[in-house]
C-alpha cells in the first residue's frame, strides 16, 4: 500500500483528526486534557536525567512495577512507545495469514498490511450485538488481533470466548488498551500465563493522558518478545516512558485508575440514557457508539456547534451514519446531546 491508497487513508484516521483546538472533545478516547499532578511531577523530576541514555535500572524498574502489577515475570514485559508501537511490531512474526477482528481499532490491521502480511477481516455484527464467535476466525491464521474492550462498539468480550482463539502454532494478541477502565478489569487475560501464544498490550495513554509521550507495554512468553524485539534499536523506549510505566502501575496508581474506573462506568451510563435514542449498544468502555441519519452532515453541524465526534466509516463493519464518543462528564454530555438534537432537526 503506499499512501494515497484511499483504504490506507482511512484506517490511519484516527480521532485527533476530528478533534480541533476550541472544540468540545468528544472524538479522542483520552480521559483528560493533562496527566494529574502527581504523575506530572513524577515525569518532571526526570527531566533532569535526560542527558543521559535511558538506564537499564530504569528499563528493569518499569518490568518489574507491570509485572508485580499482572502477576508475570519482568522478562514476559516488553515496554513501548505506545501500544500502536506493539502493533507496529507484530510483523516480526512473520505471519502467514492474519486475522483481525472488526470493527475495531485500525492500526493492527494497516501495519501489516504495510508490512504484506495477508489480512483476512473477521466482521462481527450488530445483530449480534457485536459479540466474538471463535468460529468466524479461519482456521488457518497463525496470527489473530482482538480488542478488548473493543473501540470503537464499546464491547467486553468474556475471556472464555477469547482463549478459544487459542491454540498451538498461533499467536493470540488482546489489545487492552481501555481494560483500565473497566471496573474490576473483568474479562482481561494480562495475567493469563497459561494461554499459549498469548500477547497482551497494555496502553497508559488513555486513563493517565500520556497521548503525547506514548506510553504501554506488552505482555507476554519471553521468547515471543524476543521475537518482537530482535530488530528494535539500541535505547527503544526513553526514560520518561520507563518512568511513566513505573508510576502507573505502582498501587497507589492502581487504586486511582479503579476509582476513575467507577466514575467512567457511571458517566457512561448516564451518556447512554442521554443518548439513547441512537445508541448502538450498550457501553462497557469509556466511549460510546452511536448512529445518526445522514451522518457526515451531522458531524459537520456539530463541528460548527464547538463539538467534536469521532467519524465511524473509517472503521470496517462501520457506515457513515455511525459515529463514536468519547464519555464525558454528564455536564458535557449534555451538551453534545443538545447540539445533536438541534443538527438532526436542521435541514
Amino acid at each position: 500500500m503506499t499512501s494515497q491508497d484511499p483504504e490506507r487513508e482511512l484506517l490511519r484516521h484516527h480521532g485527533d483528526v476530528d478533534a480541533a483546538p476550541g472544540l468540545v472533545d468528544f472524538a479522542v478516547n483520552v480521559r483528560a486534557p493533562s496527566p494529574p499532578d502527581w504523575l506530572a511531577a513524577r515525569l518532571a523530576a526526570r527531566l533532569a536525567d535526560l542527558g543521559s541514555y535511558p538506564a537499564r535500572a530504569d528499563e528493569l524498574a518499569a518490568r518489574e512495577a507491570a509485572a508485580a502489577r499482572h502477576d508475570r515475570t519482568p522478562d514476559q514485559v516488553l515496554p513501548l512507545n505506545g501500544a500502536a508501537e506493539g502493533f507496529a511490531l507484530l510483523p516480526e512474526l512473520r505471519p502467514a495469514l492474519a486475522a483481525v477482528v472488526h470493527p475495531s481499532f485500525t492500526e493492527p490491521e494497516a501495519a501489516l498490511r504495510d508490512a504484506g502480511v495477508p489480512v483476512h477481516r473477521v466482521l462481527l455484527a450488530e445483530r449480534d450485538g457485536y459479540r466474538l464467535d471463535p468460529a468466524l476466525v479461519p482456521d488457518e491464521a497463525d496470527l489473530v488481533v482482538v480488542g478488548n474492550p473493543t473501540n470503537p462498539t464499546s464491547v467486553l468480550h468474556p475471556a472464555e470466548a477469547l482463549r478459544a482463539l487459542a491454540r498451538p502454532g498461533r499467536v493470540l494478541v488482546v489489545d487492552e488498551a481501555f481494560m483500565d477502565a473497566v471496573p474490576g478489569e473483568r474479562g482481561s487475560l494480562a495475567a493469563a500465563t497459561d494461554v499459549p501464544g498469548l500477547l497482551v498490550l497494555r496502553s497508559l495513554t488513555k486513563t493517565w493522558a500520556l497521548a503525547g509521550l506514548r506510553a504501554g507495554y506488552l505482555l507476554g512468553e519471553r521468547d515471543l518478545l524476543a521475537r518482537l524485539a530482535a530488530r528494535r534499536p539500541q535505547w527503544p523506549v526513553g526514560t520518561l516512558v520507563l518512568e511513566a510505566v513505573t508510576a502507573c502501575c505502582e498501587p497507589a496508581a492502581l487504586a486511582e485508575a479503579a476509582a476513575l474506573a467507577e466514575l467512567t462506568t457511571a458517566h457512561a451510563a448516564h451518556a447512554a440514557t442521554a443518548l439513547a435514542e441512537h445508541l448502538v449498544i450498550q457501553p462497557q468502555a469509556p466511549f460510546l457508539l452511536l448512529r445518526v441519519p445522514d451522518g457526515a452532515r451531522v458531524r459537520r453541524s456539530l463541528r460548527d456547534k464547538g463539538i467534536a465526534v469521532r467519524r465511524g466509516d473509517t472503521f470496517p463493519g462501520l457506515t457513515p451514519d455511525h459515529v463514536r464518543v468519547a464519555v464525558r462528564s454528564p455536564e458535557e454530555t449534555a451538551l453534545l446531546a443538545d447540539a445533536l438534537r438541534v443538527a438532526l432537526e436542521e435541514t
